[in-house]
């Protein structure tokens, strides 16, 4: 998609500090962390949300959770991390490129994410 922000990034037309890469995969750390670690997690081929994952792409998907397993192991969150994944409007998805955010490196509360 060539107005999507995340494309852009896994492009290098926008820059990005970048945490993880693989044929498949492209993480980042988001530029209004809400943890001491919050990396988004991205695949490299455009799906726009959670309702887009079909049988054709979803092996994109098992990719990123293995990635994410290597990303934590990577930032040292050996207490444990959050994964989460926002769809929609209602779930209040900024950006329509499927993505996962990793939140860790301390005790989050509960109620966060």
């Amino acid at each position: 998609m060539d107005d999507c922000i995340f494309c852009k990034i896994i492009k290098g037309e926008i820059p990005s500090t970048k945490v993880y890469e693989d044929a498949s995969v492209y993480a980042f750390r988001d530029i209004h962390p809400m943890a001491p670690v919050h990396i988004l997690v991205v695949p490299k081929e455009h799906i726009a949300c959670a309702d887009d994952i079909n049988d054709d792409n979803c092996v994109c998907v098992a990719r990123i959770f293995a990635a994410i397993a290597k990303i934590a192991k990577q930032e040292g969150l050996t207490n444990g991390y959050r994964v989460i994944n926002n769809c929609g409007r209602d779930g209040c998805q900024s950006v329509k490129h499927l993505h996962f955010h990793i939140l860790g490196g301390k005790q989050l509360p509960e109620n966060m994410g």
